[in-house]
């Protein structure tokens, strides 16, 4: 897939705890032409959120402090618009009913860990191009 500058004036907002997952999601976006911002936890996500209003968010499920899940349902509750992707592997359990539940709460979208650059890309593109 090739990267279109279309993409240069959206940001996103990604919150992951693990720090090599953060920065392959930060590459990726980063390298489409996306402009992204980083946080570890659902708490900092909700400081960053407030403050940048980001197009959209790229939340983990499984995360200490404030997981995914509360991500999702307390953006749900201050913007009822906001696009949101949940991601998750599903942690050591390998739970498989966390996406579903991510999506019923609210999630736009959900991937499963690992997942491909292209699918990644894909997800975002859709997203975004609702409110062009």
């Amino acid at each position: 897939m090739v990267d279109t500058p279309e993409s240069v004036s959206a940001d996103i907002l990604i919150v992951e705890d693990d720090a090599q997952v953060r920065a392959m999601l930060r590459k990726m976006l980063e390298v489409a032409g996306f402009r992204v911002r980083e946080a570890t936890n659902g708490k900092d996500a909700m400081k960053s959120w407030k403050a940048l209003r980001p197009d959209l968010v790229i939340t983990d499920v499984l995360m200490p402090e404030m997981d995914g899940f509360e991500v999702i349902t307390t953006l749900r509750k201050l913007d009822p618009q906001s696009k949101i992707i949940a991601i998750t592997g599903g942690g050591a359990a390998k739970l498989t009913n966390l996406l579903p539940a991510a999506k019923h709460l609210g999630a736009s979208r959900t991937l499963e860990k690992p997942f491909e650059r292209d699918e990644l890309l894909k997800q975002v593109r859709e997203l975004l191009q609702r409110t062009a």
